[in-house]
């Protein structure tokens, strides 16, 4: 049986950790690198070709944190 993950538990933000970025929690993996790689033209399962210590899961995880503060992180990429 597998156990229900919450997904609000994916992504965190740490002072002092990343710049205080959203990352994939256990990781320091920031939402903006995986949107970087995915507005690359990456997959999702090629992210994870690349990053096979992350999960699928958190992979969509970040994306949909990313396209749900799209302009801001946009902006911090552009930076």
């Amino acid at each position: 049986m597998t156990t229900a993950v919450d997904i609000g538990t994916l992504i965190v933000r740490t002072p002092g950790t990343c710049g205080g970025r959203p990352r994939i929690a256990e990781t320091r993996i920031t939402v903006e690198n995986i949107a970087i790689d995915f507005n690359a033209g990456l997959t999702p399962e090629k992210i994870l070709d690349e990053k096979p210590h992350l999960t699928l899961a958190q992979i969509y995880g970040a994306l949909a944190y990313y396209y749900a503060n799209k302009d801001q992180i946009d902006a911090d990429i552009a930076a």
